[in-house]
């Protein structure tokens, strides 16, 4: 008989033990182990035909075939540009984010509006109706997708199709199967180009007893994925859900396994939605996608700095804004101050989109170098737009916010700021400025400040670049 062993895996850490304990070891949590039976037969843990037959051998780096395989374009050029200029042949990205968020809209809308690109879209969530349902609701799709419902693709010729909306749909394919070994053998038979999978939590194997959703499961199935897809050389986006701290929800060892993390977010009641990469192994982490969702699907927001600047037609106190920059993206945000007497004994502070703890340090800069008392006001601070920066360019959009705020007058509405502001009281300078002058300009804004020292610090044609060395400067240069 099969030797079948058992064992005890934390359900939030991942970590396994032979026995139960009352606290895990690992992350010194209270009655989170959880008993996961294991059978060891090797023919239960499913492993793909393609990768039965090859077995690894030592291979010297010399010796080993340089591959530049090209990139798989998208016609989501935001998706594309987060991770780095498309998809990567075998690679395997991860998308979180809030029940309802838009997760689901956005790949089923990019596996119709690619036609070049046969989809295979797995959904453990939702029916096939379902799923033809959001597709006829997004208005990309002409023919009906591809509708499997656990039977096997043959030749992968096409099913019945009907007249829908204008678009291309007879390159997706739906697949409602949760099971990996019955996944795997359907991938084989049609040969998608990208594979989409809602949700990895309800995915299970074979190889495990354990229940969907388990820690033990998701890391098993994902660790399947993980094999299949570096020998087929077929790229897999898994949809993840995520805990009420805002964490996808599973192992941590999940984000380590797969290549690209990507965090979707956005306040369910606007209609802006950022993606933004958490981990990117083929591209850089500091892009930023945008879109704006309407009643058929996401759209791609272009210009992104009237967005997040609206319609500025006064200019009140407390208001600033900022040249910063989102990987290779120029975004001009606008950073709302207020400061107020504390009614309380002890002053509040209160920092959206920004560390707080950096605003406490910029408010003590501004009391110990420039002889502001901001120790017995209240402090509030906003991004607008739901962004949020950490980079440091905003520090001296900040403190102008703050000042103007505090004085209660108003900066001129034709005034961007660029630049970190030190311990010491000093402006320091950034990376890239011209290309944030550039952007600037293009927005019509006519002054900018600027770190002393900064790379284009000379005034281009219709913006006049004022350098500051001091934040002392910056109060005579704004209120006179």
């Amino acid at each position: 008989m099969a030797k079948v062993r058992s064992q005890y895996v934390c359900q939030n850490c991942g970590s396994a033990f032979p026995q139960w304990l009352g606290q895990c070891p690992g992350c010194k949590q209270w009655n989170t182990l959880a008993e996961e039976v294991r059978d060891r037969v090797e023919e239960k843990r499913g492993t793909p035909a393609s990768v039965k037959g090859r077995t690894a051998r030592p291979v010297a780096i010399g010796d080993i075939p340089a591959q530049e395989g090209p990139r798989i374009p998208l016609s989501d050029g935001e998706l594309a540009r987060v991770l780095g200029g498309g998809l990567v042949p075998g690679s395997i990205t991860l998308i979180g984010g809030e029940p309802g968020i838009g997760k689901s809209t956005l790949l089923l809308q990019t596996a119709l509006r690619d036609p070049q690109l046969r989809t295979l879209y797995i959904s453990g969530e939702e029916s096939e109706h379902q799923v033809r349902m959001r597709a006829e609701r997004l208005g990309v799709a002409r023919n009906e997708p591809h509708v499997t419902g656990g039977r096997s693709f043959g030749d992968g010729s096409p099913a019945r199709r009907s007249s829908l909306a204008a678009g291309h749909a007879d390159s997706c394919y739906v697949l409602t199967e949760t099971n990996t070994q019955n996944i795997f053998r359907h991938i084989e038979a049609l040969k998608p180009g990208l594979v989409v999978i809602d949700s990895v939590q309800t995915l299970h194997t074979a190889a495990l007893d354990a229940s969907p959703g388990s820690v033990g499961q998701v890391r098993e199935c994902t660790a399947e994925i993980m094999r299949f897809a570096k020998t087929a050389d077929v790229p897999f986006v898994l949809i993840g859900h995520i805990t009420k701290d805002g964490y996808i929800a599973g192992p941590k060892v999940l984000e380590h396994m797969v290549d690209c993390v990507l965090q979707f977010e956005g306040d369910r009641d606007h209609a802006y939605r950022l993606l933004r990469p958490l981990k990117n192994r083929f591209g850089s982490t500091n892009e930023l996608g945008i879109y704006e969702m309407h009643g058929t699907g996401l759209a791609a927001v272009e210009d992104t700095g009237r967005l997040l600047l609206g319609e500025r037609e006064d200019s009140p106190s407390g208001v600033a804004v900022c040249a910063t920059l989102e990987g290779q993206r120029p975004l001009l945000v606008e950073v709302q101050a207020l400061v107020s007497s504390a009614v309380y004994g002890t002053p509040q502070r209160s920092a959206t989109g920004f560390d707080l703890r950096r605003l406490n340090m910029l408010l003590a800069v501004l009391e110990k170098r420039c002889g502001f008392r901001l120790g017995q006001k209240d402090v509030f601070l906003n991004l607008a737009g739901g962004l949020r920066v950490e980079e440091p360019a905003i520090d001296l959009a900040v403190a102008c916010a703050v000042l103007s705020s505090n004085v209660d007058i108003p900066i001129p509405m034709d005034t961007v700021f660029c630049g970190e502001v030190g311990l010491t009281g000093e402006v320091r300078p950034v990376a890239r400025t011209e290309q944030r002058i550039a952007e600037a300009r293009k927005l019509g804004f006519r002054r900018m400040l600027i770190a002393q020292g900064g790379k284009g610090a000379v005034s281009a044609e219709g913006i006049t670049v004022v350098p500051v060395s001091r934040m002392s400067e910056v109060p005579a240069l704004l209120f006179g």
